[in-house]
């Protein structure tokens, strides 16, 4: 069996969900469909989240915007009145009544319980448009069979308990096709929880870990993986294969196609891993696997946008390794922010993150007593995998550099974001 994921863009419109099935019509094997939310559905439904907390009246609007979006779609599918619309009425209602009530303290909770229901709503429907065109299509709520815990918007994978349920429902004696969820899974207490933006790509490689998939195939809107982003780089190109090893540093570094927790559960089984376009689908796309072609090297650029850079200091100006280093990052652990890149000198550190302000505000606080923290905002952190003199040039003519971190094949430079 194979597992194939497609994306919010390629299910966007009634025209993307036909395209989704012409695609499966060509795959004879048994299939898992993990689908993302419609479009940009998981972006509007954030902003029904904060307008709810926020009290700013206006979330019923945001979805109902949502709700209209959906139906044409539903209508161009499946005509004026169908079961599929009874189906997605039914579910904006349950939504609707839960925004009646007051939203907990708990930001984190909230937003899963409310934000998972995109990926409900696309599975729907396309599932009940795969029923029409081919036999033994089930869809399967993920809530209720990938068990995570309680960590709400980041959750952390139960894996034995889970994999005895995904392989209980997903019995291709009974079905040759399964949709289901990107993103999303459940607690033991029922509860929805989701995987981290963008973490469908890591479902579909869980589900073929756990049901032993002889490949997973990424739909995207480009023609698989490529040496940098071409918004960036007009002459990017594609490169055909790559190793795991590879695809874990670019995705770490802030590659975008393939979400940074995917790899390693297709690893462990030697699953590999196509990105594929579902503009193109006929083209062979990129291959992610354990051993390539060996063929030359050259630069991978990428480019990751939205960060700060921290600088933190001890304020009795004490060594900041030992006891300074396990307080500092056990603190990053507590809020949830990921680093992105660590500098050390004897009596200061430096941290790229990300820039959610609201928890780095919160880390500062939370390290005022012992050390003093300032940062450099609107940074940019840009990194060469495989760099040459020319390729450093590149990138870094012209621009403020704040830090630099080079090794033998990978070199990145924090620097200040370009004025457009």
């Amino acid at each position: 069996m194979k597992v194939y994921k497609f994306g919010g863009a390629s299910v966007r419109d009634a025209a993307g969900i036909r395209n989704l099935a012409n695609i499966v019509s060509h795959e004879k094997d048994n299939l898992v469909i993990v689908v993302s939310a419609l479009g940009k559905t998981t972006n509007a439904l954030e902003k029904v989240l904060k307008a709810w907390i926020s009290g700013a009246g206006n979330y019923f609007t945001i979805l109902d915007e949502i709700y209209t979006g959906h139906l044409s779609v539903i209508t161009d599918l499946f005509g004026e009145n169908s079961e599929t619309r009874g189906k997605i009425d039914v579910s904006f209602a349950i939504l609707r009544e839960c925004f009646l009530t007051s939203p907990k303290e708990d930001y984190d909770f909230e937003y899963d319980q409310v934000v998972s229901y995109g990926e409900i709503w696309s599975t729907i429907i396309v599932a009940e448009y795969l029923k029409k065109n081919f036999k033994d299509v089930e869809w399967c709520d993920l809530r209720e069979t990938l068990l995570t815990d309680d960590r709400f918007r980041d959750a952390n994978v139960l894996w034995s308990e889970s994999a005895k349920r995904v392989q209980s429902i997903f019995d291709f004696k009974k079905k040759r096709i399964y949709v289901t969820q990107g993103f999303i899974g459940g607690t033991v207490a029922g509860h929805t929880t989701t995987l981290g933006r963008e973490g469908s790509d890591y479902t579909a490689a869980i589900l073929a870990n756990m049901l032993d998939a002889e490949s997973v195939v990424v739909w995207k809107d480009v023609p698989g993986i490529l040496n940098a982003d071409p918004k960036w780089f007009p002459d990017a190109h594609k490169l055909d294969e790559i190793s795991y090893k590879e695809a874990v540093e670019m995705s770490f570094s802030g590659a975008k196609v393939i979400h940074p927790k995917t790899i390693k559960p297709l690893h462990n089984k030697n699953i590999p891993l196509y990105v594929r376009s579902f503009l193109t689908p006929e083209e062979n796309g990129t291959v992610i696997k354990a051993d390539i072609t060996l063929r030359k090297i050259e630069p991978v650029f990428i480019k990751k946008e939205d960060q700060i850079l921290i600088s933190i200091l001890p304020r009795d100006f004490s060594f900041v390794m030992g006891d300074n280093l396990s307080r500092i990052f056990h603190s990053f652990i507590t809020h949830g922010i990921k680093v992105n890149l660590v500098e050390a000198s004897a009596v200061s550190i430096d941290v790229c993150v990300d820039d959610e302000r609201t928890k780095v505000d919160i880390l500062i606080d939370d390290l005022k007593t012992e050390f003093s923290a300032v940062y450099n905002e609107n940074v940019e952190m840009l990194t060469i995998r495989h760099y040459t003199p020319d390729a450093l040039v590149l990138i870094t003519k012209g621009r403020e550099i704040l830090l630099e971190q080079k090794t033998r094949s990978t070199v990145r430079f924090v620097v200040r974001k370009e004025h457009s």
